[in-house]
């Protein structure tokens, strides 16, 4: 099965578009009021691998200047790979605002988080945008571009409640966009997994922003587009928690198979088990 896009004419297999154009500004308002709650030893604690919280926050706002036009990465070195690429300039990015101030922060990223909410409230869903390789897609429609976006913001924030020992934001409405949005990278995931055509494999997140997604093999792809067809071959149940945390590698497979219930053909869940929703 290809894992690839021909374009945006052929994309239904994404499954139903998802819409988060609306959720960037109480993303952004909740981000401000985490951050001003910090005391100064909170900005140096570990966020996110050897980042520290303002670290994250830097990285942030790089993010927000980039979807704004602003040129904030070098360009690519000889050879290098997309994945290395982002990681290195993500790194000279937060290197360069080493020294910023946490209030210098918290004021730029008001600014430039206002003004990107603003740029997303109206875009068009249905136009081309920025590939996205863990879902497969290049190039890829704009409501997944902008979904994958917030996701990001939204992940970045929970590495800095943890690293404050606070807990995932519970708020349905965010945590379920973000899950529907990771989990479109299921067909990307099960790619190279062969099996007849109708086979259905099934995704469950149990919890008030939980929900079902289910791939079904066509003959060309796996596919989000199909509707369920009685039983699945295999279902993974899982809790959101566990299930957000496998999608951006936060937790090993083996460990989120370990705390699943695992339904119909193993070795088929296990394979929708290796989703990853973030570059790796």
């Amino acid at each position: 099965m290809s894992p690839e896009s021909d374009g945006l004419s052929g994309i239904s297999w994404l499954g139903d578009p998802v819409d988060a154009r609306a959720l960037f500004g109480p993303e952004l308002r909740s981000l401000l009021g985490t951050l001003r709650g910090l005391t100064v030893s909170d900005w140096s604690r570990t966020a996110a691998g050897c980042w520290t919280v303002h670290d994250v926050a830097a990285h942030l706002l790089g993010d927000y200047y980039g979807r704004l036009g602003h040129d904030v990465r070098n360009g690519f070195a000889d050879g290098e790979a997309v994945e290395a690429f982002v990681h290195r300039t993500n790194q000279e990015w937060v290197e360069l605002h080493a020294d910023d101030s946490p209030a210098s922060l918290i004021d730029a990223l008001a600014t430039a988080g206002a003004r990107l909410a603003r740029h997303f409230e109206t875009a068009d869903l249905n136009a081309a945008a920025l590939g996205v390789s863990w879902a497969g897609v290049e190039p890829a429609p704009a409501w997944l571009d902008i979904a994958r976006e917030f996701t990001e913001h939204w992940t970045h924030r929970q590495q800095i409640r943890h690293a404050v020992a606070r807990a995932t934001d519970p708020e349905p409405r965010a945590f379920n966009v973000v899950l529907d949005t990771f989990l479109r990278a299921l067909p990307h995931t099960l790619r190279h997994t062969c099996a007849p055509v109708g086979t259905q494999v099934q995704v469950i997140a149990e919890g008030p922003a939980g929900g079902t997604w289910t791939a079904t093999a066509t003959a060309d792809r796996w596919s989000l587009a199909e509707a369920p067809n009685g039983r699945p071959a295999a279902a993974v149940v899982l809790d959101t928690e566990t299930l957000w945390r496998l999608c951006t590698r936060n937790i090993h497979p083996a460990d989120a198979v370990s705390r699943a219930r695992v339904h119909g053909d193993r070795q088929l869940a296990l394979a929708a088990c290796q989703i990853v929703s973030v570059i790796y």
